[in-house]
């Protein structure tokens, strides 16, 4: 790669994320960490705003914008493979978003990028989730962003059926189903449920404030912390 499109890319991934650190640089542009120091020193004394110090992390100041990109004909089509994907597995108003964005990357490229992506052998028939998940992940989804907690009768894998309240904090996709993690009032723990197997959902008007020890980042943290105590698994014998 040439430097001059390294340090593109540098600002590039440092622009997509709230703090980056050199390290996470480094592996994905394939340098060292003191080629990263030295390229981020090199765009400062050009003036782009990049706030942060070696060793804790980089952001890119406000108001700082790149003229718009151009896509190569690989990035074309990895854009077209991974819209048709997520069309399928999405709730209905993501996928209308997800087809609106894709048209307007697509409007943009020169004609020769435009039919190689469109021309990608590579599709994903609709018959991924039913109608009724599909309705029940959008409301989800959104009761997650605006933060609304949710009342659910949840029919778990033994048919034994509970009302629950619950926060909605992400949903999460396994390969073949989506789950909602959330914290259950109920248990007074986090649980995570089948979207499939909720059997009845309300949107409460009574809307939750991030607390300490019942966040997403708090339930993140504790499932890294089981899978660290659990035993690392051998290669069963051949």
């Amino acid at each position: 790669m040439r430097r001059a499109d390294r340090l593109f890319q540098v600002v590039q991934l440092i622009r997509g994320r709230r703090l980056t650190t050199a390290a996470l640089l480094a592996r994905r542009l394939e340098v060292s960490e003191r080629t990263i120091y030295r390229d981020v020193a090199d765009l400062q004394h050009q003036g782009v705003p990049i706030e942060g110090e070696a060793g804790v992390g980089y952001r890119l100041g406000a108001g700082f914008e790149l003229p718009p990109l151009m896509f190569t004909q690989d990035e074309a089509r990895a854009l077209v493979a991974a819209a048709r994907l997520a069309q399928s597995w999405v709730d209905p108003a993501m996928a209308r978003d997800v087809e609106a964005a894709l048209g307007k990357i697509l409007s943009v490229l020169p004609p020769a990028a435009r039919a190689s992506a469109e021309a990608i052998a590579l599709y994903a028939p609709a018959v991924a989730l039913d109608d009724a998940t599909r309705a029940q992940l959008q409301t989800v989804r959104e009761a997650v962003q605006a933060r609304h907690k949710l009342r659910i009768r949840y029919l778990d894998a033994s048919n034994s059926d509970s009302a629950r309240t619950v926060r909605p904090l992400g949903c999460f996709y396994w390969g073949k189903v989506w789950t909602l993690s959330a914290w259950c009032e109920l248990r007074g723990d986090f649980r995570g449920f089948r979207i499939d197997r909720i059997e009845a959902l309300d949107v409460l008007p009574e809307r939750f404030r991030h607390e300490a020890g019942k966040t997403l980042a708090d339930l993140l943290r504790k499932v890294r912390a089981e899978q660290a105590l659990r035993p690392p698994t051998r290669p069963a014998p051949r």
